[in-house]
């Protein structure tokens, strides 16, 4: 079963607060997938991430760069990873039906929409019933907040 943490975006959007998360996988000798809505999604976050000032420094790739086993960090609009990732982080409602194929999933979410935080509980409830290990983290004035 997978360790999947839901992280309530409160303070910054998910294009601000994923770098960060992604370069802690980095430094902990991780690869991760990231699961966007859409390619124009994949397009606008490969951008991001080039761009990036912390860290300066975020190796990835997407199918239209290829060569998925050389990138440490892979962006695509499917659950699977063709890089090896053991890490899976979900973006923009997007959802897996390979939970348990990662050690941790991370679920990025928009607090400030009614809907998204709606659809982040329901995919609550699907991992719980799943018997997967959750945590919520939510932003604070000081960063990541752990939760209940």
């Amino acid at each position: 079963m997978a360790d999947i943490g839901f992280y309530h975006l409160t303070r910054t959007g998910p294009d601000q607060a994923l770098p960060a998360l992604l370069g802690r996988t980095l430094a902990a000798g991780q690869r991760a997938v990231v699961v966007c809505g859409s390619a124009e999604r994949v397009a606008a976050l490969d951008t991001a991430l080039w761009l990036c000032p912390e860290p300066d420094w975020l190796p990835h790739g997407t199918a239209a760069s290829g060569h998925a086993e050389l990138q440490p960090i892979w962006l695509d609009t499917t659950d699977a990873a063709p890089n090896g990732a053991r890490f899976l982080f979900l973006m923009d409602g997007a959802a897996s039906t390979r939970l348990e194929g990662f050690d941790r999933v991370f679920d990025l979410f928009d607090g400030n929409d009614a809907a998204t935080l709606a659809a982040a509980r329901d995919r609550w409830r699907v991992a719980k019933a799943g018997g997967h290990a959750l945590s919520y983290w939510q932003q604070g004035a000081r960063g990541w907040e752990r939760k209940g």
